[in-house]
């Protein structure tokens, strides 16, 4: 499926940017068409579909508060507006920065990345009745494993190695059994989408998240995690990066730095178990997306519009997205991915 752009140009006929000239950016991914509205300085996000499975005009409302309370940070582009969904754009489209740069390089931007995570993390919590319409969960691991075990459900269907699913049954049990144990941890303003592709560094080497489409309120430790997990440093072909535990316990320590003494020493104890998650949501995301992927386009129901159809995104994007999945889904990346765990759990002090 390709954008129609004439249907663009008849969606934007109303508004100030009806005379914009339309450019479509590369389309790379799985969720969004991005069309720069030249001279402007901004651009138009179209989704394809809602990753979070949100009925058109609560994914736009959902997104336009993504962009909205990162904003602060000086670390996401600017919100302008957003096309509600009609006849043109069933989807709708936010409109926002954009933003000029290039793709992470790691591991040297690392300690960027770690500065743009620290300034989300550190802005003010704003009060429960204020948090809407962003998920904001009573406890943020548990949230985060309900998932997981939701998406677990495909791991029967998705024609994975007997041993690389007894590794992944063993550490969700494990994982489980730490959240029923633990206490809720500290939340914060997270992404949850922070892997490096979903980054561009501008001129001056500020690190800029420019995908945000699942914020919440939510462990820290998620977003640091998805940035050096092997599964999102190798997902995107423009920032691919096998890193070094001295590389993420170097970005671990850039976090710390760029953050007030006290938050650091609160969500540190918390960042451990949310790799572990982190990671098992990725793998069965994969599962997920192995089962999913090869359905006919789902017809919109006016309820939800998650579709992972791959006649919704283009050949070589599917084809790099199934390389990636089957790697992660392999036995030497499983094996790979926990033994750094390990590692990393016996540091002195361990995150």
């Amino acid at each position: 499926m390709t954008l129609d752009l004439e249907a663009v140009r008849r969606a934007l006929a109303d508004g100030p940017d009806a005379a914009a000239v339309l450019t479509p950016l590369a389309d790379t991914g799985l969720a969004h068409w991005h069309v720069a509205l030249a001279g402007t300085g901004r651009l138009l996000r179209i989704p394809k579909q809602s990753q979070m499975a949100l009925a058109p005009a609560d994914n736009l409302a959902y997104q336009a508060a993504c962009f909205a309370r990162t904003g602060a940070s000086g670390h996401t582009p600017r919100f302008h507006g957003l096309l509600p969904p009609s006849d043109h754009l069933p989807m709708g489209a936010l409109i926002v920065d954009h933003v000029e740069g290039r793709p992470p390089r790691l591991p040297e931007d690392l300690a960027a990345i770690a500065q743009a995570f620290a300034a989300i993390h550190a802005l003010a919590l704003p009060e429960p009745a204020a948090r809407a319409p962003l998920l904001d969960p009573d406890h943020a691991l548990a949230q985060v494993m309900d998932e997981v075990l939701t998406q677990a459900a495909y791991l029967d269907q998705a024609a994975i190695a007997e041993t690389v699913r007894r590794h992944i049954d063993r550490e969700i049990a494990a994982a489980s059994a730490e959240v029923a144990d633990a206490s809720p941890p500290p939340k914060r303003l997270i992404s949850f989408d922070g892997h490096p592709g979903n980054f561009l560094i501008t001129p001056e080497g500020r690190a800029i998240l420019v995908d945000l489409e699942k914020a919440r309120y939510g462990q820290p430790g998620f977003d640091l995690a998805h940035a050096t997990l092997y599964t999102s440093t190798t997902w995107d072909l423009a920032t691919c990066a096998e890193l070094s535990v001295d590389h993420i316990r170097e970005f671990l320590a850039a976090w710390r730095e760029a953050l007030p003494p006290d938050l650091a020493t609160v969500l540190t104890p918390w960042l451990m178990i949310s790799r572990r998650i982190m990671w098992l949501w990725s793998v069965t995301w994969c599962a997920k997306w192995r089962v999913l992927h090869g359905h006919g386009r789902r017809q919109a129901d006016g309820a939800a519009s998650q579709d992972w159809s791959a006649e919704l995104t283009d050949d070589a994007t599917v084809a790099h997205v199934r390389n990636r999945v089957d790697t992660y889904l392999s036995e030497a990346v499983v094996d790979r991915v926990l033994t750094e765990f390990a590692t990393l759990a016996a540091d002195a002090g361990a995150p």
